[in-house]
């Protein structure tokens, strides 16, 4: 509890103190509405608690301090329309409050390919982070969330690189989002990209099958190597992925390709070429780095990785009969670097 002490004259004279308490946070109990049935408990209580750390919320659940319908609960369960959740009252450490007040997230939104009740598909520019975390303080939901103050549920679909452009889907309904996500799950949806890679890729090479194992490198980053063989050490570790490529154009020097995904491994895409011999231009991470400084420096003056999240098929969650079909158009500075090849 806040207590602030503060002096004031007396009746002779003299200075009373008078003590100032601020409420403590009380019990709430919310009832679970549609945009929240069928959401883990766990994640639950990080949106209805913002600020509090991850391990405080689970520390909470382990100590029975949350109840589902006055029983203790699991981080993993799954809630029902109509729970009744108890929230108790936590209090952030004045620190952390005043950190979360300094952090400012402008509002934006985005170019928007489609949108009704259900979802919103956006074209991403790159250099955008999707969301917050790993030292990045927003993204794209906390950002258009800020510019939707009125939207009730707003949630990330998938992901999308940093760096890569392209069709991104975000959820306006909790049943839209667990849908949505059952697809990507069950790679139910058509997800291809365009890639501009440098070297002449060999048009009978259209299906890249290697198995991918990420792991942390001596500098701290998350990063993603093929694993050709069963006699790699870490073989069993790996996870099998697969790109189909298909030429969509050829200049001296480059190929832009058409890169759909059967798995959605972190890094597929930009692994995938790279191990292929090809990587994709500008990539910061497994690109060729002499390749991107000189096209970005040169005359053709592109900085940024050529990946593009050009199309999208996925069934509508409210209307599964219904098949979307989104496509979003390569950004201007693309476009740009296509024209100038062509020269």
């Amino acid at each position: 509890m806040k207590q602030t002490v503060s002096a004031k004259p007396g009746p002779a004279g003299e200075r009373a103190l008078t003590l100032n308490v601020s409420p403590a946070p009380a019990v709430r109990r919310v009832t679970v509405d549609e945009n929240s049935a069928g959401q883990r408990l766990d994640n639950f209580l990080l949106r209805e608690l913002k600020g509090v750390p991850k391990t405080h919320v689970y520390r909470v659940i382990r100590a029975g301090e949350v109840r589902v319908n006055k029983g203790r609960a699991q981080a993993d369960t799954r809630l029902e329309l109509g729970d009744e959740v108890r929230v108790p009252p936590v209090r952030l450490p004045e620190r952390a409050s005043g950190e979360a007040a300094a952090a400012h997230v402008p509002a934006r939104e985005f170019p928007v390919i489609y949108e009704d009740d259900h979802l919103i598909a956006v074209n991403k520019p790159a250099g955008v982070a999707v969301h917050g975390g790993s030292g990045v303080s927003f993204g794209v939901i906390e950002q258009l969330r800020r510019a939707r103050p009125e939207a009730k549920f707003l949630e990330l679909v998938h992901r999308l690189d940093k760096e890569t452009s392209g069709l991104l889907l975000i959820a306006k309904k909790r049943s839209a989002l667990t849908h949505l996500q059952d697809q990507f799950r069950e790679r139910e949806t058509g997800k291809t990209y365009a890639a501009l890679v440098i070297g002449d890729w060999p048009g009978n090479k259209k299906v890249l099958d290697v198995a991918l194992l990420k792991f942390t490198g001596s500098d701290g980053e998350r990063w993603v190597r093929a694993v050709e063989n069963s006699h790699d050490p870490q073989a069993e570790q790996a996870k099998r992925s697969i790109s189909l490529v298909k030429v969509a154009q050829k200049f001296p020097g480059y190929s832009l390709l058409d890169v759909t995904i059967k798995t959605g491994r972190t890094h597929q895409i930009r692994v995938h070429l790279q191990h292929a011999g090809h990587p994709i231009v500008g990539d910061p991470k497994y690109g060729d780095f002499e390749a991107n400084r000189a096209i970005a420096r040169g005359p053709l003056k592109f900085e940024r990785m050529f990946l593009h999240a050009k199309r999208l098929r996925v069934a509508h969650p409210a209307r599964p009969e219904e098949t979307l079909e989104l496509e979003a158009p390569l950004p201007p500075e693309c476009e740009k670097l296509i024209a100038d090849l062509k020269r």
